[in-house]
């Protein structure tokens, strides 16, 4: 069983970071998914081996695009979301998993928390951390071989 903490959407509220800090220091992995890297950059030097950076819309400098991992019996394909347009509607971000060999597909950028299937594939925004959100989240994810169960927590 691994667990992942899914972040996306900061916008410099860093604050929000110690109030995960326990969640953070015992997951297995952690994903910022962009806006802001710098904002992700603090996690990757905190927990270097356990960190994967996206880039956002807001980024310009450093970060992944995307990633793909291969975590227990899972592959996940990770992204800001801003370049499948989905804003409009989660299909390009689908077909960019399916076509990566991914079943989860992670984005952010919407500052809205999401969870639901899509074409055979598992697709999960963690909402925002942003000061400026009234309801700021991140995704707790648990896999256990084939099983991923994605939660969304409030903060």
């Amino acid at each position: 069983m691994k667990t992942v903490v899914v972040l996306s959407d900061s916008h410099r509220n860093t604050e929000a970071f110690d109030k995960l800090d326990t969640v953070l220091s015992e997951c297995d992995y952690i994903i910022h998914l962009g806006d802001l890297v710098s904002d992700a950059n603090l996690l990757a030097r905190k927990y270097p081996q356990k960190t994967y950076v996206i880039a956002g819309n807001n980024d310009f400098w450093g970060g992944e695009s995307e990633v793909v991992l291969d975590i227990e019996q899972r592959r996940i394909f990770a992204c800001h979301g801003h370049r499948y347009g989905v804003r409009q509607g989660t299909a390009r971000l689908v077909a960019a998993a399916k076509e990566k060999l991914c079943d989860i597909a992670l984005y952010g950028h919407t500052h809205e928390a999401d969870i639901h299937e899509e074409d055979g594939v598992l697709v999960v925004n963690p909402g925002c951390l942003t000061r400026w959100s009234l309801e700021k989240s991140y995704c707790y994810l648990v896999i256990s071989g084939k099983k991923a169960v994605p939660t969304v927590v409030r903060i």
